[in-house]
């Protein structure tokens, strides 16, 4: 992990505020949330308050992570909360992502606000809005770097804290079975095993607790799969017909990208998604490691880490499959 002092702006900020507000990227999954939840208890038993705003419906799946921990949250997607002013706040804090695509209305409010703007994440793709900044791209999971914070912040590691971390750092390894999972992130889990996690409620909570709608969604998402590529290049498309006759939602295909990944000639994988809404067309990536899947999605606009980034791109579906698809042919080789 960085040196130590690489913490020290996100501190001591967060040391002089009585109350801020955090947030985290749309459509937020196990990392985002169990962060967030994480560093919302850990300041309030560090004596500073804090409010959530999401800019998605809370998801299902991880519904139980602010359940379990009494989060208080406010909910966007439907439009602004009512009442919700950013200079209530003595600090705006951003966990898990630092890039304006991935926080749907907020850059306007963000840029007006004259109080600290903080990020905390650890994905390559960054943009410079922000006063303070923590970015640690080497961390398994936004959760590891919360732990690091909130242990500066001389907050105790009790059960509740460190579930939610526990729940952060679980899902963006895969339960620690992806490569981004260091000495440092097992080192981790167990000081939080030892602090009272449960990790079979957790493995059944996160892993054996699907909809039906989503084993429907995933047997589609199969049936698309194409090969392209000599096997090398996996492509799967989730359309808007599929999500009607399964019933599934977006938050149903969450992982399913890693399937491809199983086939041993795969070395990228790309799952598109149509949406329902007239959006933009979300497109993710996955690769093995040959290729440097974020800093091919930059060039969309979108980002994320080498071996696992996103994009988003406006226009027809097949349009945003044949221009993703051929540029990604060109980039393997």
């Amino acid at each position: 992990m960085r040196p130590m002092d690489a913490y020290g702006p996100v501190v001591d900020t967060l040391k002089k505020c009585k109350k801020v507000l955090l947030t985290t990227h749309v459509r937020p999954d196990g990392d985002a949330l169990g962060s967030t939840a994480a560093l919302a208890t850990g300041l309030a038993r560090a004596g500073i308050q804090s409010e959530v705003l999401l800019l998605s419906h809370l998801p299902r799946k991880y519904s139980f992570v602010f359940q379990d921990n009494g989060i208080v949250f406010h909910d966007a997607e439907s439009g602004w909360p009512p009442g919700l002013e950013l200079d209530r706040f003595d600090a705006f804090v951003v966990v898990d992502t630092g890039t304006w695509s991935q926080l749907p209305g907020l850059k306007e409010r963000a840029l007006a606000y004259s109080k600290p703007k903080v990020v905390i994440d650890h994905h390559l793709t960054q943009e410079g809005w922000a006063d303070v900044k923590l970015v640690v791209t080497e961390a398994a999971a936004a959760g590891e770097i919360i732990a690091e914070v909130l242990e500066r912040l001389g907050v105790a590691m009790d059960q509740p804290i460190a579930s939610a971390l526990y729940v952060a750092i679980a899902s963006d390894t895969g339960w620690f079975q992806f490569s981004n999972t260091r000495p440092v992130t097992m080192r981790l889990a167990a000081r939080l095993m030892e602090a009272g996690v449960d990790t079979d409620r957790l493995y059944q909570l996160l892993y054996q607790n699907e909809r039906k709608e989503r084993l429907a969604i995933q047997s589609r998402a199969l049936s698309s799969m194409e090969l392209l590529k000599d096997g090398r290049l996996a492509v799967i498309r989730i359309s808007v017909k599929d999500f009607d006759e399964t019933g599934a939602n977006v938050p149903d295909t969450e992982n399913l990208i890693n399937l491809a990944l199983q086939i041993a000639t795969v070395e990228v994988s790309i799952l598109m998604t149509e949406p329902k809404d007239f959006g933009p067309v979300r497109i993710s990536l996955r690769s093995k490691g040959h290729i440097d899947v974020a800093k091919f999605a930059e060039q969309f606009g979108g980002g994320g880490h080498a071996r696992a980034s996103g994009l988003k791109l406006e226009g027809d579906f097949q349009g945003a499959h044949d221009r993703v698809v051929e540029a990604m042919k060109r980039a393997m080789g």
